[in-house]
């Protein structure tokens, strides 16, 4: 399922979200790309040199919220690979043409 950003008249927020733990090779951005998916989010979700995951995700504020909520969960209720220890989240300006959401 592939889905356009809303536009920034269609109330969309862009959220980049630094997720830090025991997060790479696990499968945690497998599992990031499907939450994010199913809550009809555009974006990416990357391992980064310093051992965290980037997590850029763009739609609805409820939506954006929702995945920040499933990555800060303790427990996970979801059967979230690996180990958050701490999430950093940076607001930005949505972008237009961003599609889909990928593992990078």
């Amino acid at each position: 399922m592939e889905q356009a950003a809303q536009g920034s008249d269609g109330g969309a927020v862009r959220a980049t979200m630094f997720v830090r733990g025991s997060v790479q090779g696990v499968g945690f951005r497998w599992w990031t790309r499907a939450r994010a998916l199913e809550l009809g989010l555009v974006g990416h979700a990357r391992n980064t040199s310093d051992g965290r995951v980037e997590v850029v995700a763009q739609g609805s504020a409820e939506a954006v919220a929702a995945l920040e909520a499933l990555l800060r969960e303790s427990p996970s209720t979801s059967r979230r690979p690996g180990r958050v220890e701490s999430v950093v989240v940076q607001q930005g300006v949505p972008k237009d043409g961003t599609h889909g959401f990928v593992e990078r």
